[in-house]
């Protein structure tokens, strides 16, 4: 027996490769499916099933190309409705992989389909459960995802029933491998581990500890944050289909000439720079939309990008698949091509660059007293806003950013410095504002981490928030 987890940063995602005498399956694929051809081939082993643990809303599963590549079946558990050819499970179906097995256990909450699938070995002896979204390390799934008629609460309590009468038997030894670690916003505050045991949740996870069904109801509907908006569209490309991801490379990955590029942006397709936000600031084709590869890259193309609007790419040199792969995992199929030679290109041909000018916390801490017309623009979530921030700040998330009239407050008259926690939102964030008309801004280097050590800004919470 053979288990391997195959995680994804940038998204917190974890798939799985399981494999017994020459079978293997795969759980919870991305849309890109080399990595699990590949391993099969090195391996000599053959994909013999694909296991989704529910409809995932946070990314683009890779279940539909994968079954075309291998003849593998794939697996939902009960509840399941899809517009694709699927087996579904029923509650208790075992599937025997070489020597051994995978038993399903339905587990509604999370979403009505959720499921998950207990690993037994060569013996069959309960090994491993693998979780999806029912059960996290530290953590469960939040309740207000699933499509369909049932309301957070009531899909919290079923949720509670599962964990009671179908997790919490298991015995301590029992591994458990969820589909998500840290920084996924499928829960509201998961462990710093990726893989856990039985015992282990039980001893440290809040929603196995004792407790009535209300308690538990009550403690996991309470302070959701805000999901990212494209997690219902996610959802829906996963239930009803998708385009191959190698139909969506033939045309993302079309070199465009400076000529070209302009005709395409002159159509009205949006300009998505990936390069890093440090090198964006310096320099960029004008209103260009600035999102580097750097950080959780997927999840804030697709909180402040429209999914309806075809893009063409701006990249650093030989990352133009890489920036088309991860688009295409959170559902971006409509790319049309990217600026051969990038941005280089563009300047070398003698084309109008823009910049955004950045500056550094103490020359923000300089200007404040004696610039009537400042604006701090903190683009951090509420809570992050709550817990601390300057005295007069406006707080506009980012994720509330993809709306332009939740930036009609600001004015061009304003001198606008705009900050989040590090540096990597905020470029995105002016990036919109340039794009809007509003060019008086400038980018705190450092964000928070460095304005809130700066003397002379005078730092208030709100309460409100934070309650």
């Amino acid at each position: 027996m053979y288990v391997e987890q195959l995680y994804t940063n940038c998204l917190s995602e974890a798939a799985y490769y399981i494999e017994s005498n020459g079978e293997a399956a795969i759980i919870d694929p991305l849309r890109d499916i080399d990595d699990y051809l590949q391993k099969a081939a090195e391996r000599n082993t053959t994909i013999k099933y694909i296991f989704e643990t529910h409809f995932h809303a946070d990314f683009v599963s890779g279940h539909i190309d994968l079954s075309k590549a291998t003849g593998a079946p794939i697996i939902y558990g009960p509840g399941t409705k899809a517009a694709f050819d699927f087996h579904l499970a029923k509650d208790g179906e075992v599937f025997k992989l070489g020597n051994i097995s995978l038993e399903v256990l339905h587990t509604p909450g999370h979403t009505i389909e959720s499921t998950c699938y207990l690993l037994k070995d060569e013996q069959g002896t309960d090994h491993a459960i693998f979780t999806g979204d029912t059960l996290f390390v530290g953590d469960v799934g939040r309740p207000d995802l699933s499509s369909g008629n049932k309301s957070s609460e009531e899909l919290a309590g079923l949720l509670y029933d599962s964990l009671q009468n179908r997790i919490a038997p298991l015995a301590d030894n029992v591994i458990v491998y969820p589909a998500h670690g840290p920084g996924s916003s499928c829960g509201k505050n998961l462990g710093p581990h990726t893989q856990s045991t039985i015992g282990s949740e039980k001893q440290s996870n809040y929603a196995l500890q004792p407790q009535s069904k209300q308690e538990f109801i009550d403690a996991v509907t309470k302070d959701l944050p805000a999901a990212p908006q494209y997690f219902p569209i996610n959802a829906k490309i996963n239930q009803q289909g998708y385009t191959s991801l190698d139909e969506v490379l033939k045309t993302a990955l079309a070199p465009l000439s400076v000529e070209n590029f302009k005709a395409e942006a002159e159509k009205g397709s949006v300009i998505l720079d990936t390069r890093n936000a440090n090198t964006f600031i310096h320099g960029f084709v004008p209103n260009s939309i600035s999102i580097g590869l750097e950080g959780r890259f997927a999840e804030w193309a697709g909180s402040v990008l429209s999914f309806d609007e075809p893009m063409i790419l701006v990249t650093e040199s030989g990352k133009e698949k890489e920036t088309a792969i991860r688009l295409a995992r959170v559902g971006f199929d409509k790319i049309n091509g990217y600026l051969e030679g990038g941005f280089e290109a563009w300047k070398n041909s003698g084309e109008k660059v823009d910049l955004i000018i950045d500056v550094e916390a103490d020359e923000l801490a300089m200007d404040l007293p004696f610039d009537e017309h400042l604006v701090v623009l903190d683009v951090r979530r509420e809570a992050e806003f709550g817990a601390g921030h300057v005295k007069n700040a406006v707080n506009i998330p980012l994720s509330d950013m993809k709306n332009p009239a939740n930036m009609s407050i600001l004015e061009e008259n304003q001198n606008i410095y705009v900050h989040c926690a590090g540096g990597y939102r905020s470029v995105i964030a002016s990036s919109l504002l340039k794009r809007q008309g509003i060019h008086n801004i400038r980018n705190v280097n450092g964000g928070w981490g460095k304005i809130k050590d700066q003397s002379g800004i005078e730092i208030e919470k709100d309460q409100s928030v934070l309650n």
